[in-house]
């Protein structure tokens, strides 16, 4: 990657794999399906397990292919190091299985997408404290610390509300303060935001959204950025002290959460989240205009109560997400008046999908409260802002005029 330093971002994206030497003059990373590899000097593979020398050892805990995403997704959020996983939830879950302990506070914000608030449930019930605020302003995250607190966690927009973290001033905290600040990035991707600008120590993205951006393939990754003092760290363990500082957080989760809990991503969805984020920036240039437009167009409408997205002015974050982002993402929510039923309305929509996902070619709309949402419980959601009439879209690709003309004929009472 580093011969690329001096290109832009979708060119690094292009070239990446051709950087280093592959098989035929291949210009893609091809798919290796081996789940073992073999040594002719039973002293190489010995090397290699005690991380001596560079080599793979089992499917589950590194791949050629897999390898090869990792460095493309190191270099699109300009990090250290990468490590891959089978789902976002499991790069998630890696951070707290393999770098936290029983004791340990952890400071999230309250606005959190609904799967990994479930997670949250479920460390602190096995002995992680955690404390959930409202991150728009770091005030809130500095009240909440403790001496035992090891981790911050913020996403940049909030899913479903859009409401946006403090994020520069969380960072400055966090470094004053020497705790890990740990950024799901998933809602802006690399092309929008990197949040090693932030003083991130860990990025989080979901591949499965707008990287791979097909709807047709899991995964997520764990970017390191080389900002964090890992040798300060007071939960690395004894045999990973023994390599550089730089190595021993990743290399802690690559054998506690990758290795040991297994969710490994394949080669064949590493090769096909490799050739969707070739497209990225042209896909999330047009989705974000596209949200732009539609959100825009249903906020002017007294047929809809509210908006949220970051790109209007009325956002209540609308001036730092002009600050820090390039744009201003593809997802928005919005509510009704009483007099139309959210129900009705999407299934009067004939182009948007209703689905659960998003960062899709294709524009995909769920009313938020009857679904993802519907686990939290009303008390939770009310203190989320979530509205009974809530409607989530994840904006696509689609024709702009298509989707205006789409929106706004199924607004009838």
């Amino acid at each position: 990657m580093s011969e690329l330093a001096t290109y832009g971002f979708t060119t690094t994206i292009l070239h990446s794999d051709r950087q280093k030497e592959i098989e035929h003059g291949s210009v893609h990373k091809p798919i290796h399906s081996s789940v073992m590899y073999g040594y002719k000097d039973a002293r190489d593979l010995a090397a290699v397990f005690q991380n001596k020398q560079s080599g793979y050892r089992y499917g589950r805990q590194g791949n050629p292919t897999v390898s090869a995403l990792e460095e493309k997704i190191t270099g699109m959020e300009g990090g250290y190091a990468s490590i891959a996983f089978a789902t976002g939830m499991a790069a998630i879950g890696a951070v707290f299985q393999a770098l936290l302990r029983q004791g340990d506070h952890l400071v999230s914000s309250s606005f959190l997408f609904g799967n990994t608030n479930s997670l949250w449930q479920t460390i602190d019930a096995q002995g992680v404290d955690v404390a959930m605020v409202d991150a728009t302003s770091v005030e809130h995250i500095a009240v909440a610390l403790t001496p035992t607190t090891r981790m911050v966690f913020v996403e940049t927009i909030a899913n479903p509300r859009t409401q946006i973290a403090d994020l520069k001033r969380i960072g400055d905290l966090c470094r004053e303060k020497g705790i890990l600040f740990v950024v799901d990035n998933t809602m802006t991707s690399p092309y929008l935001f990197q949040p090693k600008a932030v003083g991130a120590g860990l990025v989080i993205n979901s591949l499965t959204k707008s990287i791979a951006g097909h709807g047709n393939v899991l995964g997520g990754a764990l970017t390191d950025t080389g900002l964090f003092d890992w040798a300060a760290y007071p939960n690395i363990a004894v045999n990973f002290r023994k390599q550089a500082a730089k190595m021993q957080g990743m290399s802690q989760v690559r054998a506690k959460a990758l290795r040991d809990f297994g969710a490994s991503l394949s080669p064949d969805a590493a090769h096909q989240i490799a050739v969707g984020a070739e497209t990225i920036a042209l896909r999330m240039d047009r989705e974000c205009a596209n949200a732009m437009a539609l959100a825009s167009m249903l906020e002017a409408d007294p047929r809809v109560a509210a908006v949220h997205y970051p790109g209007l002015p009325s956002h209540p974050q609308h001036q730092l997400a002009t600050d820090l982002f390039r744009a201003y993402g593809a997802l928005f929510s919005f509510e009704l008046k009483p007099e139309i039923d959210c129900f009705d309305y999407l299934n009067r929509l004939k182009l948007a999908i209703n689905a659960t996902h998003l960062g899709d070619t294709r524009t995909l709309v769920i009313p938020v409260a009857h679904t993802i949402f519907f686990e939290m419980g009303a008390e939770r959601r009310a203190g989320m802002g979530i509205a009974d009439s809530l409607i989530r879209v994840s904006v696509g690709i689609e024709d702009t005029q298509d989707l205006l003309t789409d929106f706004a004929q199924a607004l009838i009472a």
